[in-house]
Order: C-alpha cells, then sequence, then structure tokens
C-alpha cells in the first residue's frame, strides 16, 4: 500500500494493489512568490551578506592575490554550486522545510532538519549582534564630525594616536586609532569586561539596537514570502548600489592602485600550500551557505516547474562576482591609507572580520571628503545584507517547524514568527553586554563550524547514496524537463562529499588558539565551544537511534519507508506511475 500522509497541498491517494493507480488529485495551497525576482533577490540577499565584504578580500590577498581565484573557482565548480543546485532542486521538488522533506528521501536521516534549525538558532544569537553594532554606528554618522576621527572624546585613552596623514606621529605597540578606540571602548565598552569570566552588564544602548533589528525582522517574515518578498528589492539591490559608488569614490583616491595591486597581485607559490585550497573551499562554502535550510525554504515556494539550475547558475555567479567587487572596494581604501601613512598596504591590510568593518575602513571614511555621507551609506549597506541573511537563516527555521506541525502551526504564522523572534532576541543578551565580543567570536568559531559542514555532508550522502542520485536526476528531469549531466551526478555522488570531508578534516586538523583583542580563550570556554557545535550534530544520531528503535521492520524497511510528496503536478505523477510499471 502506498499512501500519502502529507498535511497540506496536493494529496494523491493510490489503490492498494502492486502497481498503484492515482485516484485523486487536490488542489496545491502552498504560498508561492508574488514574482521570480522576488525568490531571486532573496536567494542573492541571503547568500551575499557580510563576509563577502569583510572575508573574501582577506583571505584573497593572504593566499596569493590573484592566485587565489584559481582554487576558488575550482572549489565553487565542483563543489558549492554543485551543493547549491541540489538544495534547490530538493526544496522546489519536495516543497517543503528542512524537517519535514527527510520523510520523503530518506527518514533516518530527519535529524538533519533538527540540527539545522539549532544551528540557525545559534547563529541568529551572534549575527544580529553585528547587525546591532552597524546600527549604532549608522546612528553616530549623523553628525557633522564623525566621532572616530579625533582622539578629543571622553572614552578616549593616552594611548589614541591620530596618525593618519602625519608623518611626524610616533606609533608604539601601545598606541591604537581613533577607529579602534570608538569601537572598543565607546560601543563595545570591551575595557569594564575582563573577559568570558566576567562579561560585565548589558549596554543599553545595543538593546534598543537589536530590538529594533528584530522589529524589523518580524514585520518582514510575520506574513510569509508575500512580504519579504518585497522586503527585499530594497534590502538586496540597495547593498549594489552604495558598493558601486564606494567603489567609485576609492578609485578616485589617491593611491587607491597600491591597494588594487596588492589585491590582485599573483603569488604562484601559494598554490602549493594546502591552507590555501581549505581556505578556499570554505570560502565558496560558507558564502553560498548550502546547508542552513534556507535554499531549501526558499525554494519550495517556487512553482513546480521553475528552472531551478538556472537560478543556481546565476545566483551563486552573482554572489562570487559580489565577493570579487568587494576586495576593489575595500582594497582601493586600504591603499589610500597606506598611501596617507607612508607604509605598505600590507601593514594596513592586517585587520580582518569585523574589524575590518568596524575599525579599519570606518577610519579611513573618517578621513574622507563628505565623510557624514560615505559613513552613512557604508553602514546603512551593511545593515541590509545582514538583515537579507537573517530574513533567510530564520525563514528556514520558520518553514521547518510549520511544515513539521501543521496542524498545530498552520494558522498561526504571525504567533509563531513572534515567538521564535523573541527567542533569539533572549538568547543574544549575552552577546549585548561590555564583554559580548568574546561571546560572539566563541559562536561564530563553533556555532555553526564544523558542524554545520557535517551537516552537509550527511545532506549529501543522504540524496545521492541513500535516496539514490538517479531518483534524485529523475525528480529533475520531472520539473525541468532534462536530466542533469554526468558533470552533476559525478559531482553530487563523490567530488562534492569529498570537497565537504576535506574541509572538515583540514579544519580539526588545524586549530589556532582562539584570540580577539590580545585576550586569549581560556581552556574551559573552548571546551563549551565543542559542546556547541556537538548540541547541534548530537540531533543526527539520537533520531537514528530513535527511529531504528521505534520503527518496525528491518533496517533497509526502516530506510526505504518514506513518503509520497505533498504536491506533484498530475501530469508527474502519471509519468512517477508509468515508470513503476
Amino acid at each position: 500500500m502506498i499512501q500519502s500522509r502529507a498535511s497540506e497541498g496536493l494529496k494523491p491517494t493510490f489503490s492498494h494493489t502492486a502497481n498503484p493507480v492515482l485516484l485523486t488529485t487536490q488542489t496545491d495551497s502552498r504560498d508561492k512568490w508574488s514574482k521570480k525576482m522576488d525568490f531571486l533577490l532573496s536567494v542573492i540577499g541571503f547568500a551575499v551578506d557580510l563576509g563577502n565584504v569583510w572575508r573574501f578580500p582577506y583571505i584573497c590577498y593572504q593566499n596569493g592575490g590573484g592566485a587565489f581565484l584559481i582554487p576558488y573557482t575550482l572549489m565553487a565548480i565542483f563543489g558549492g554550486v554543485p551543493l547549491f543546485y541540489m538544495e534547490l532542486a530538493l526544496g522546489q521538488f519536495h516543497r517543503t522545510g528542512a524537517i519535514p522533506i527527510w520523510k520523503r528521501i530518506c527518514p533516518i536521516f530527519k535529524g538533519i532538519g533538527f540540527a539545522i534549525c539549532i544551528i540557525a538558532l545559534y547563529v541568529s544569537f551572534y549575527y544580529n549582534t553585528i547587525i546591532a553594532w552597524a546600527l549604532y554606528y549608522f546612528y553616530s554618522s549623523f553628525s557633522g564630525t564623525l566621532p572616530w576621527t579625533s582622539c578629543d572624546n571622553p572614552w578616549n585613552t593616552r594611548n589614541c594616536t591620530n596618525y593618519f596623514g602625519k608623518s611626524n606621529v610616533t606609533w608604539t605597540a601601545f598606541s591604537k586609532s581613533p577607529a579602534e578606540e570608538f569601537y572598543t571602548r565607546k560601543v563595545l565598552e570591551i575595557q569594564k569586561s575582563r573577559g568570558l569570566y566576567d562579561v560585565g552588564g548589558i549596554r543599553w544602548q545595543l538593546l534598543l539596537c537589536l530590538f529594533l533589528i528584530f522589529t524589523i525582522v518580524y514585520f518582514s517574515l510575520w506574513k510569509g514570502v508575500k512580504t519579504s518578498g518585497k522586503v527585499v528589492w530594497v534590502t538586496a539591490t540597495l547593498p549594489y548600489i552604495v558598493l558601486l559608488i564606494l567603489l567609485i569614490r576609492g578609485a578616485t583616491l589617491p593611491g587607491a592602485w597600491r591597494g588594487i595591486v596588492f589585491y590582485l597581485r599573483p603569488n604562484w607559490e601559494k598554490l602549493m600550500s594546502t591552507s590555501v585550497w581549505v581556505d578556499a573551499a570554505a570560502q565558496i562554502f560558507f558564502s553560498l551557505g548550502p546547508g542552513f535550510g534556507v535554499l531549501l525554504a526558499l525554494a519550495s515556494y517556487n512553482h513546480f516547474n521553475n528552472n531551478c539550475y538556472r537560478d543556481a547558475i546565476v545566483t551563486s555567479t552573482v554572489n562570487c562576482l559580489t565577493s570579487f567587487l568587494s576586495g576593489f572596494v575595500i582594497f582601493t581604501v586600504l591603499g589610500y591609507m597606506a598611501e596617507m601613512r607612508n607604509v605598505e598596504v600590507e601593514d594596513v591590510a592586517k585587520d580582518k572580520g569585523p574589524s575590518l568593518l568596524f575599525i579599519t575602513y570606518p577610519e579611513a571614511i573618517a578621513n574622507m571628503v563628505g565623510s557624514t555621507f560615505f559613513a552613512i551609506i557604508f553602514f546603512l549597506m551593511m545593515i541590509t545584507l545582514g538583515l537579507d541573511s537573517t530574513f533567510g537563516g530564520l525563514e528556514a527555521v520558520i518553514t521547518a517547524v510549520m511544515d513539521e506541525y501543521p496542524h498545530i502551526l498552520g494558522k498561526q504564522r504571525e504567533l509563531f514568527v513572534l515567538a521564535l523572534v523573541t527567542i533569539c532576541f533572549l538568547g543574544s543578551l549575552t552577546t549585548l553586554t561590555q564583554g559580548g565580543a568574546y561571546v560572539v567570536k566563541l559562536l561564530e568559531e563553533f556555532g555553526a563550524g564544523c558542524s554545520i559542514l557535517a551537516v552537509v555532508l550527511l545532506e549529501a550522502i543522504a540524496v545521492s547514496w541513500f535516496y539514490g542520485i538517479q531518483r534524485f536526476c529523475n525528480d529533475v528531469k520531472t520539473m525541468l524537463g532534462f536530466t542533469p549531466g554526468i558533470f552533476w551526478k559525478v559531482c553530487w555522488v563523490a567530488i562534492s562529499p569529498a570537497f565537504l570531508a576535506f574541509i572538515i578534516v583540514s579544519s580539526l586538523l588545524d586549530q589556532p588558539p582562539l584570540i580577539l583583542f590580545d585576550y586569549h580563550y581560556p581552556e574551559w570556554s573552548i571546551s563549551v565551544g565543542y559542546l556547541i557545535g556537538a548540541s547541534s550534530f548530537i540531533c543526527i544520531p539520537l533520531y537514528m537511534v530513535y527511529k531504528l528503535v521505534w520503527t518496525p521492520g528491518s533496517l533497509k524497511q526502516v530506510r526505504t519507508c518514506r513518503e509520497t510528496p505533498a504536491f506533484v503536478p498530475t501530469w508527474h505523477q502519471l509519468i512517477t506511475h508509468q515508470r513503476r510499471r
């Protein structure tokens, strides 16, 4: 007996015979994107985030400049894009979120869906705090003189040295720029914390900023893709306008060419280093974002025969080109800073991560003509980049949980989104303390590090090996009218899993000490970090054990006992019937 137990949408019912025949068909009631562009902008907005601006340029010049583009492109072609395409196809065909989709693929892997949701929560606990920092900077930029321009502020110390453009300034190991002291002593107030042992009190200014961020998030997601699809027309396009403005301004600055040469100058010897290939693989993976459940969720609202293959190529290409473009935006300004300081570009290109966005670049902006305008649009760009990724991450959780429990949450989306946003806000409180930056760093390293890599590895294995690559390709053919070529099959079955295993093993073997602002994380905090990472991944083996113990039948029967997709067009059901015969 083949019977669909799907709870919504089209519910096919088959006869109780060896060769099932379709008897009834109902109408698909799932929400859909109002326009194709709503979906594309949502995917681009999720994939193009703050990491494209702060991580790629640093990783590129650190690993051989122009030479790094070779491993980066190869890792994208053979690893990142195939996984990106796979998730879009899975979401569009099965039309459901990251938890219930496994009932239709391989039920014993359903723990992957729960792990994805937990990881998304961990990411929301720290990622939105970074957006709150950007909002604080955005508000502070509305002044005649940017507050990180000089050393004449109450939060500055005797070590504050405004050496920009000055040749007679003595720089020591204790010297700090005005931008650095504004970030650490005014925004974070990290001097009032003694580390993770004593994180201090909550910064109420950041609390208000985070509350505003989550308010925007709530009213963008509460009605589903009908509202979020409209919001991304602003949040996903504005960053490109700002990047273009900043690129033009940066290219006109003295010394800009020095930064571009430093950015692109190839160091071919670097290609012999394994770490370069590891960085390329990790960068393309975290940039495209497969495994976070977002692509599954967003694609599930597409029309069934939407060309997700073309969407995967277009959006992943846009993402990679944006990273490359961001490098020019960053390094033209770094070249300008080097010119003004009379130093080498490598001496000012030491910051990475948030420090690049909150110290180095703001310092350069503060010394430009029209600094207030450029500061406002720069931090507005950061806010919109961050919001898009938050929209995607939380939509993945919303879709997964609501599709799993439609009988409870089916008509309660507004309340569920409110509850989820409240949980994320409360979970972020420790990151708003005076030592909150230490918590952000810990969650960033362990909340979604190797755990998400392992989750995606198991996802690729479950689809390609357990569900079956031929079955998956038949699903794609049903939607698009053509079968994926041998290249995609080889990537899904072998190359992409090997790509992920390569990153995981390399990451575990090379664990540099965790340091932030000269603060060395204690050993116990590293243990806590590993527990955070394991707390999400453990869902997968626990659910496997539960499924095997409580489901009658052999291992093979449990593995192959899957549900029928809730919505498949009538013509496809007939094709499926003929295939079974």
